[in-house]
């Protein structure tokens, strides 16, 4: 771990794209090129000002009550919007960036540090609680932990209720410079609905989309993929992807929402596998529902028949797969996401 600014000589590949960036932005440059991860398609490049940067970097300042001369660990690949807003907010609120080469335990070698700030991806925080226990008094130390990327887990989500520092689920996309709403997941302000950051309202397209207009979207209108239940025009609650959706006999499948309903029953049984439900074309449905299961050896006959068998007691006959297959390793975004298309594709050539 190293203590970064913008004239630190780099050490490592990732070091040395984290001090151009730093450096870019020390020169007043004032637009950017940012790879999307590509975790919903193909990965492209978009164009950010600086302008967005700032407003996104110190409404989260704000609203995670971070000054000057507080504490941040820099843990995420530098090459896309996460990793680099990271940056800006350590450069906008004047704190003190601390860097350490991305991996699925950023904790690992850090023993006796402690950080006001720190942000993760699921992996990342999950493999900490199940592979370091010992670090939750770093965990624990912060003035604010947030988590973005990809969805929670209902099995981690639970994990994290043993952390007494404040734990935020973010929600974004790199045409929003990062996130714009916030989730607290843990302690007695736990809530299933996202807050927007102060000043940013969101509302809906005709198929239930959120859309966003605000300097952090460049004062441009953004309409997403994701499917939210409108509470009011600063909170929602996140239900699915529209390119996820999936038409069984003229029945809409969201997802996200069988995933929701088969952590419990994971949960339930003890099983730790990360999964998720997709579409394949089905001669008389159009489209059948069916569940991945990630497992480097094969989860055991008894395992699998209670599994079918609570499946088949607490989802509709829409919702359930038709098949449950398994793959032994999911493929993954270069931001460690998930990285469903091509994890498909993998089972599809194995059959």
């Amino acid at each position: 771990m190293t203590t970064i600014h913008p004239n630190h000589i780099a050490q490592n590949p990732e070091e040395q794209q984290a001090m151009h960036w730093l450096q870019d932005w020390a020169s007043e440059k004032q637009t950017f090129e940012i790879m999307t991860s590509g975790s919903t398609g193909t990965p492209k490049s978009v164009q950010i000002s600086r302008k967005q940067m700032q407003c996104s970097a110190l409404l989260t300042l704000k609203a995670l009550q971070l000054k000057e001369g507080d504490s941040m660990l820099i843990n995420l690949n530098c090459e896309y919007i996460a990793g680099k807003m990271m940056l800006v907010r350590g450069m906008e609120g004047k704190l003190n960036m601390y860097f350490t080469e991305p991996s699925s335990n950023p904790l690992l070698n850090i023993e006796n540090n402690t950080f006001d700030f720190l942000s993760f991806v699921p992996l990342q925080i999950e493999t900490i609680l199940t592979q370091s226990p010992e670090k939750i008094a770093i965990l624990n130390a912060a003035k604010a932990i947030i988590i973005g990327g990809a969805p929670i887990s209902m099995g981690l989500e639970k994990a994290l209720q043993n952390i007494t520092a404040p734990v935020f689920h973010t929600y974004g996309m790199s045409e929003t410079v990062s996130h714009i709403a916030l989730r607290r997941v843990n302690g007695k302000a736990r809530s299933e609905y996202f807050n927007t950051l102060n000043g940013i309202t969101i509302s809906t397209d005709d198929r239930d989309c959120l859309k966003i207009n605000h300097e952090v979207s460049g004062n441009q209108e953004v309409i997403s993929n994701d499917i939210i239940e409108l509470i009011s025009p600063t909170s929602f609650k996140w239900l699915g992807r529209a390119d996820d959706i999936i038409n069984s006999g003229g029945v809409k499948i969201i997802p996200a929402q069988v995933e929701e309903k088969l952590a419990s029953i994971f949960d339930q049984l003890g099983i730790q596998n990360r999964f998720f439900v997709f579409g394949l074309p089905h001669a008389t449905l159009g489209s059948s529902v069916n569940l991945l299961i990630e497992s480097v050896t094969d989860i055991d006959h008894k395992k699998i028949k209670q599994l079918t068998s609570e499946i088949n007691l607490r989802l509709t006959k829409f919702e359930k797969p038709k098949e449950i297959y398994q793959l032994t390793h999911f493929e993954e975004t270069i931001t460690q996401k998930v990285d469903k298309p091509k994890s498909i594709l993998k089972l599809l050539e194995q059959q």
